[in-house]
């Protein structure tokens, strides 16, 4: 199966990203890909929460998701929108950071809502706090595929092995990780925490991410580590798109999963333990 890793450098004018999103999507499905993967927060990548209330909107108005919805339906590919920003009725005004796959008849088949919020200080120049703007998912989602079953996770959820496991135990061959890296933490991080989790699950890991410097009306300028990984479910990279925008490619061999697996069954030999200081005196 082919697959197309897209890494953008999105700006935070929603109408110019969703034409870029489409061309590339069209390229991809030329050049022979069955699924297509795009970074997080692709509509919109922005600081300003002022110029996010502008030009964000719900999920049933987003102009991006029809968009896509549409090109996936064109060009006949499976499409994980890796995540848009997305109003939400929530009583405080935060956003939802909403992954979408779409099927190639431009059907939406599943939807995940990242779980772990980016409240980190990196440098003393580098703070961030994802949960001033937006509001945390609730459940893990696994969804079903011609190629199989995929495990749909958000950029920072890759520090919690515990999410991936879980998605490897509900059936999960292949696990997405759309993200907009730091770039410190990228350097440092990004390609050990991606094959770890492949390694630990057996599954193939596609992280499609935002590279570069990304135009911004109002705010600060961001910039972000960009290096889209394909792990295979042994570790190996199979593709690092280093830091250059456009549209990246790969070949899954999904019987990799079972072998993989076979020689090191460890999602089989899983066993209950209790906490330290559990039952304790």
């Amino acid at each position: 199966m082919k697959a197309a890793l897209l890494q953008l450098c999105s700006s935070d004018d929603p109408a110019e990203n969703l034409a870029t999103i489409r061309d590339h999507v069209a390229s991809a499905a030329t050049a022979g890909a069955e699924l297509v993967l795009t970074p997080e927060v692709s509509n919109c990548v922005s600081t300003s929460r002022s110029h996010q209330a502008e030009v964000l909107v719900e999920e049933s108005e987003d102009r991006t998701l029809a968009g896509l919805r549409e090109q996936a339906r064109d060009s006949g590919v499976w499409l994980l929108i890796g995540s848009l920003g997305l109003k939400t009725t929530d009583a405080d005004g935060r956003f939802a950071n909403r992954s979408f796959l779409i099927g190639p008849d431009g059907g939406i088949v599943a939807r995940y809502d990242k779980i772990h919020m980016f409240d980190v200080q990196v440098t003393p120049e580098e703070t961030y706090r994802e949960s001033d703007g937006y509001r945390p998912g609730d459940r893990a989602v696994v969804a079903e595929t011609p190629f199989g079953k995929i495990g749909m996770t958000i950029c920072y959820d890759v520090r919690f092995a515990h999410l991936y496991h879980a998605l490897a135990q509900a059936g999960a061959r292949i696990l997405t990780v759309p993200a907009a890296f730091s770039h410190v933490t990228g350097a440092a991080h990004w390609h050990t925490l991606l094959r770890a989790r492949a390694i630990e699950t057996g599954c193939f890991v596609l992280a499609p991410a935002q590279t570069g410097e990304h135009k911004a009306q109002r705010g600060k300028t961001r910039r972000t580590y960009g290096h889209s990984l394909a792990v295979s479910p042994w570790g190996e990279v199979l593709l690092d798109a280093g830091t250059n925008a456009g549209v990246h490619f790969v070949d899954l061999d999904l019987g990799a999963v079972d072998d993989a697996r076979r020689k090191v069954p460890s999602l089989s030999h899983v066993r209950p333990f209790r906490s330290p200081g559990e039952g304790a005196g």
